[in-house]
């Protein structure tokens, strides 16, 4: 209500002025005070500035306390925007709060009334008391990765509504991938309660459970909760799980003063239990509620407006009908860049360098991003931006050389190394596969996503890794890949401020930036390649819609043919990309492709002698682009020239001779005699990396030697 000394006109007249600085769309969403209303809002068109300016009208107006409004969202921090904005406004009487810290409040007001003693002590991390289940349920100790996948299965289940009893055989059919046989999870599942009862403990499901329990089964607190909040607000309501609804109908009630803001085209926790249905289907349960569409793009250029209305032209299933075609209201910017590469190490160096011409150009290195589909992917983007002296940031995880399973993996390479069975090895990459499949780690990934997903990839990079030093250096053995590994965990040293962000494409949901990369759009990787239903498809489809409406102006997207320098190059770019990639990209239709086998992928990485013609497999030979004893037009000068200043940097820098650059690296450079950046990079084993570290002295020793 307006304080006493306001009259009704002059809070109408407040309340008009707080709608002055919405748009038309925004505006009719605002002025619908009373519920039930759906505002669907686009990426970028101004959804909290709407749902703050609609709660502010309507308390200026009269239409509600500022007491009786409780806006929900899913994080802290918007609760935390959506308070301070609402402060701003005149506001400050209304609650925003997350779903869990609404329910904490309540849960401890009412228990010792309804129930007696304190509240349970509030568990903070699952983990341990899992563990303890799984080894009272087992008999068996699971490993920290499995325990997190267990964990994020009953946090599913429990959000999900879903019983120990029930979890086998709802798991199932929800096409679950859990990493033990479903009874096996019921089991630890089962446990887990027990254990946690035992304890006098609750987990953040049991929250949200108990306060909707209490609200049901007792008149009384129901009553009062009803009789404080009576104009609900729920944010991100594509994100809304079962179990958070049913709290959610227990605030609410018989009454129907609900505004759910969402874009069922931005829905990517599915595996954590959220479902856009409720979005979808929130006519079917109002069918008197007022609809608005927010499809005024303010954030990003009328070029990524359009690729990002063209990614989700071609997604299927009932969402499809509230799909919203975004207008972009800013000027024109740059077209979005289109790149495809032969091996990732190539992809990461570009971006590399285009991030350096971005922050050269005036763009803060903050207001960049790259984004990618699983974290094992930053490793690579890392050592290309250390390399380059970019400082970076790893948003929602740890830095590649952090991880744990990173961490336990280098150990069991140093141990290796230090065996006399493993030095000089003929064959490294068998070696370092050898040496993890102690650690249960094997060549084929591991159905499915999670702890043990992400886990594989972390050790399948530093397989790479190998394979990669073992094609640059031929000789090298254990010790110069632990070397390696040293070298690169050293580089890590950028500031964790201001720096170029990089994260998960989940990681970036609610963020924005002036230029972000889209990197790894390649089939497999985007979508991933345990997307297998139709529905898990469209789910990676709106995974990239995502990250493309996370850019205001300068967008990158990419990929690589190969995942290693030299690898079969038989990858394609992302299927969510047909249509939209220029002519120059462009793969026939599906129904045209050639059959990928085998024999047509290592045909098509094959390299030829450019002497005789013979086909090369050696790693020295592909190197130098002709076998080893055929004629030779390489500077004897230059090369001893190069050799010696490799002695005198490796020294200086107190790293192996092969590590700056290998016998066949050089032998290729005093061959090709490289004038410009452009021909040293294009010379096998001079990556950006080594190209910022030693190009200019090396393109100095060329030139000297040319005289």
């Amino acid at each position: 209500m307006p304080p006493p000394d306001l009259t009704a006109e002059t809070a109408d007249h407040r309340g008009l002025d707080v709608l002055a600085a919405l748009d038309p769309d925004q505006r009719a969403a605002a002025e619908a005070v009373r519920g039930p209303v759906c505002i669907l809002a686009g990426a970028g068109t101004g959804k909290t500035r709407t749902i703050t300016h609609r709660i502010a009208h309507a308390v200026l107006s009269g239409t509600v306390d500022a007491e009786g409004v409780l806006a929900v969202t899913f994080t802290a921090r918007a609760a935390g925007e959506l308070r301070g904005r609402l402060r701003a406004l005149g506001v400050g009487g209304v609650q925003a709060r997350t779903f869990h810290a609404a329910a904490l409040r309540q849960l401890t007001y009412f228990w010792p009334q309804v129930v007696g003693g304190e509240t349970p002590r509030l568990v903070e991390s699952k983990l341990r008391l899992v563990a303890e289940a799984a080894t009272r349920s087992l008999r068996v100790s699971l490993p920290t990765a499995e325990l997190r996948d267990v964990t994020s299965e009953i946090e599913w289940a429990k959000s999900s509504l879903v019983s120990p009893a029930s979890y086998a055989a709802d798991a199932v059919k929800a096409r679950r991938e859990p990493p033990r046989p479903p009874e096996t999870i019921a089991a630890i599942f089962e446990a887990y309660e027990e254990v946690k009862q035992g304890s006098g403990q609750l987990d953040f499901e049991d929250l949200l459970l108990l306060t909707a329990g209490m609200i049901e089964e007792h008149r009384d607190v129901a009553a009062r909760i009803r009789g404080q909040y009576r104009y609900f607000v729920v944010d991100e309501y594509q994100d809304v799980n079962p179990l958070q609804h049913q709290l959610l109908d227990a605030w609410l009630g018989p009454r129907d003063d609900l505004c759910v803001v969402g874009d069922a085209h931005q829905t990517i926790y599915s595996f954590t239990g959220a479902s856009p249905d409720y979005l979808i289907g929130f006519t079917r349960r109002w069918p008197s509620a007022t609809v608005v569409r927010l499809t005024r793009d303010y954030r990003s250029t009328p070029q990524v407006v359009s690729l990002a209305n063209g990614v989700l032209a071609k997604a299927k299933g009932e969402s499809g009908a509230l799909r919203l075609a975004l207008v972009a209201q800013r000027p024109d910017g740059p077209d979005p860049l289109f790149r495809e590469f032969d091996d990732e190490t190539a992809e990461a160096a570009a971006a590399a360098q285009r991030v350096t011409q971005l922050v050269a150009d005036g763009t803060p290195a903050r207001e960049i991003a790259i984004l990618y589909r699983v974290n094992a992917q930053s490793e690579t983007y890392e050592q290309a931006l250390a390399g380059a002296g970019i400082p970076y940031l790893v948003r929602g995880g740890e830095r590649f050389f952090e991880r744990r399973e990173v961490r336990e993996a280098v150990t069991l390479l140093r141990g290796a190394a230090r065996s006399t069975d493993s030095a000089g090895t003929d064959d490294l990459p068998a070696t370092v596969r050898h040496v993890f499949a102690a650690a249960n780690w094997s060549p084929q990934p591991p159905s499915g996503t999670g702890a043990a997903r992400e886990r594989w990839e972390s050790l399948a990079a530093l397989v790479r890794l190998a394979e990669e030093l073992a094609a640059a250096a031929p000789e090298a053995g254990m010790a110069e890949l632990v070397a390696e590994i040293e070298q690169r965990q050293s580089a890590q040293h950028a500031p964790p401020v201001d720096g170029v962000t990089l994260a998960s494409l989940h990681a970036a949901k609610g963020l924005e930036w002036d230029a972000v990369f889209l990197v790894g759009l390649a089939d497999g990787t985007m979508p991933i390649t345990h997307a297998e239903t139709p529905d898990q498809i469209e789910e990676e489809r709106r995974l990239l819609y995502v990250g493309v409406t996370r850019a205001r102006e300068h967008l990158w997207l990419s990929w690589a043919l190969a995942r290693s320098p030299g690898g079969a190059r038989y990858r394609k770019p992302s299927r969510f990309l047909d249509g939209l990639l220029p002519a120059s990209l462009r793969r026939p239709a599906a129904a045209e492709r050639p059959t990928s086998s085998p024999s047509a992928r290592k045909r098509a990485a094959t390299v030829t002698c450019r002497v005789c013609g013979r086909v090369l497999s050696g790693a020295v030979e592909r190197k130098l682009g002709r076998c080893e004893d055929c004629p030779s037009d390489r500077d004897e000068a230059l090369f001893e020239r190069l050799r010696e200043w490799r002695l005198a940097t490796s020294k200086e820098r107190s790293q192996p001779a092969f590590v700056v650059f290998t016998d066949a690296t050089l032998s290729a450079i005093a061959e090709a005699k490289p004038r410009t950046v452009a021909e040293l990079v294009a010379v096998p084993g001079v990556g950006q990396r080594k190209l910022d570290d030693f190009g200019a002295a090396v393109l100095a020793l060329v030139a000297d030697s040319s005289g």
